[in-house]
Order: C-alpha cells, then sequence, then structure tokens
C-alpha cells in the first residue's frame, strides 16, 4: 500500500497506527514522584526504550515496510544508520522475509552493530562521515536494487513515529508540553502532528545537545544547517534536519532548548536510579531540557519521549 506524497494527516497517522499496532509494543507511559519533586513538573515518560528492537524508530520502519508494493518487497529494504534506525529496520524486514541491508559508520556503538547483525540485515561499515555514508549506501542500491528507506526524510517513516506522541495523548489527554528528542527531526515531527491533531493545544518542545545545536540553528535563522562535526555523547542525535522535518518543525514546534553534556549525563543516571529504566544518552536530552529550565516547566504537565534504551553497558558516561 504506497504511503502518499504528503505531510501526514490526522486520517494518515490514524491509518498508521491500525496498521502497525500489530507489531509494535503499546509501550508503557512511566511515572516518579521523585523526578517530580526533583524537576519541579509532573512528568510522564513515554518509554519507547521498551519497544521493539529498542527504540522508537520501529514505528517508522514497520509503517515503512508495510507501504512497500509486492516488486519492491521481493528487492528488500536498504539504508544508513548508526544504529537504531538501522537496526529497526532490519527487524522489520525480517518480520517479513525480506533482505535488509544497513551501512553503519565503523565508529557505531557496538550494542547497535549487533543488533543490526542479529536481526539478519548485512552491515556495509564506511568512514563516520555523512558523504561516506551516502555514497556507501549509493553503491548498496545499485548492488542489490534495494528500496531505500531513509531514516526521517519520509514521510511515512514520520507518520510511524508519530504514533507514539498519539499514544502519549491518549492515556495522558491533558499535558502541557510534549518533549522529544531532536536529531534529524523524524520524531519530533511526528509528535508535533500528533499534539496538532490530537490534542487541544498541547505545546512541544524540542531537546537537543548543545554540542549538536544544528536544529535549534536552523528553525531560528530559517534555513537548514548541515550536522558539522557534532560534539555530544548522545550519538542518536548526531544527524541535521531535513528538508521534510524542517517544514514541519518550522510550522508546528514551539521552541527548541539546547542542554549541555554534564545535564544529559546527570538526566541518564537520574532515569536509571530513579524510575529503574535503562536509557540512552538521546533519551535523557529532553529530561535534560526539563532540568535546565525548571522555571519554565516548574507546575506544568509534561511528557517525556524516552527514544530508546539501546546503550553499551560496559561504557555508562559518567565513568568515563
Amino acid at each position: 500500500m504506497p504511503f502518499p506524497n504528503h505531510i501526514p494527516t490526522k486520517t494518515d497517522i490514524e491509518n498508521t497506527h491500525e496498521r502497525i499496532s500489530p507489531l509494535i509494543h503499546r509501550t508503557p507511559v512511566l511515572t516518579s514522584r521523585s523526578l517530580n519533586k526533583i524537576s519541579g513538573a509532573e512528568l510522564f515518560f513515554k518509554c519507547e526504550n521498551f519497544q521493539r528492537a529498542g527504540a522508537f524508530k520501529f514505528r517508522g520502519a514497520t509503517n515503512a515496510v508495510l507501504s512497500l508494493s509486492t516488486g519492491e518487497l521481493k528487492r528488500g529494504v536498504a539504508t544508513h544508520s548508526s544504529g537504531n534506525h538501522g537496526a529497526a529496520l532490519a527487524m522489520a524486514a525480517r518480520l517479513q522475509n525480506i533482505p535488509a541491508y544497513i551501512v553503519m559508520p565503523r565508529t557505531a556503538p557496538a550494542v547497535k552493530k549487533n543488533a543490526v547483525k542479529a536481526y539478519g540485515a548485512e552491515i556495509i561499515f564506511c568512514e563516520p562521515t555523512l558523504q561516506a555514508r551516502q555514497e556507501t549506501l549509493d553503491n548498496v542500491v545499485e548492488r542489490t536494487g534495494a528500496v531505500f528507506v531513509h531514516p526521517y526524510d519520509n514521510y511515512t517513516i514520520i507518520a510511524g513515529q508519530a504514533t507514539a506522541g498519539k499514544e502519549l495523548l491518549g492515556e495522558i489527554p491533558n499535558l502541557d508540553f510534549i518533549v522529544p528528542p531532536v536529531g534529524g527531526g523524524g520524531l519530533a515531527s511526528g509528535t508535533a502532528l500528533s499534539a496538532k491533531y490530537f490534542s487541544k493545544g498541547v505545546k512541544v518542545i524540542g531537546a537537543e545537545p548543545a554540542g549538536a545545536d544544528d536544529a535549534f540553528r536552523s528553525l531560528r535563522d530559517n534555513k537548514i544547517y548541515p550536522s558539522v562535526n557534532p560534539q555530544t555523547i548522545a550519538d542518536g542525535l548526531l544527524t541535521s534536519l531535513s528538508e521534510k522535518t524542517f517544514e514541519i518543525l518550522k510550522e508546528n514546534l514551539e521552541n527548541i532548548f539546547t542542554v549541555s553534556e554534564k545535564s544529559i549525563i546527570t538526566a541518564m543516571r537520574l532515569v536509571w536510579e530513579r524510575l529503574k529504566v535503562i536509557i540512552e544518552p538521546s533519551s535523557a536530552v529532553p529530561f535534560a531540557a526539563v532540568l535546565e529550565n525548571k522555571d519554565f516547566f516548574e507546575g506544568k504537565k509534561v511528557g517525556l519521549i524516552i527514544s530508546g534504551g539501546n546503550v553499551d553497558l560496559d561504557k555508562p558516561p559518567w565513568n568515563n
């Protein structure tokens, strides 16, 4: 079933949710009195770290695979990814018994390389630059004929990611804010669309590492800045916005708050200690934004999207 080439509508997201629901987990929303007290806000954590393949990316990847034609399915799928999207697409492909080819930077975390391999995809390693990723992917697509599934510059993917926010709003309808992390903008775009369609005035605030603040600068200056030499432990947030995500966020995102590496580590550790769940650094960025902006969020009901839990347990960032 081909997906329409336009910004997902309310109906598109509802149909997407129905399509992927048999395959995805409806992840829990957790709360913590101690984290509420520390932050001064009422926090609701949408735990996509409990999603299949360990991250929200499985929503979009599943929608993308289920939207392919019979001929496209036979050729398989390909993408470039530092980890979570690659693992999600590999798993979605395996469930449909089609091949998947994942281009990964050789510097990707071992836990993410191992996940992609475990889901049966063919991994093609490249140098950790956008140019190398794209050139390697082009070669793979030429060699295999596989369909390129972009990690976020893809309305089918964005509609899939939107279902996390849709679920959160269905469970906690009277939120003041939802805060997703911002990398390429797929999750943030989908969340902003869901807030627009499925809530009455919930505002979406993006959260981004200060050392990888290309989205903040792009929206501030109304032009897309590439992500050049980002410096952050949040390895899932290293990419720049795309044309599609920029267009959606420009119209539907309230603001982006940037956070320090120290705050990311503090937030990540607090979630491990108090919420008792394992999250990766990228997932801690929204909570870090609340901790750095307590006056803004004080007394508010805030949904935080925990984007994933794929982290190297041998190398927690507070030990570095």
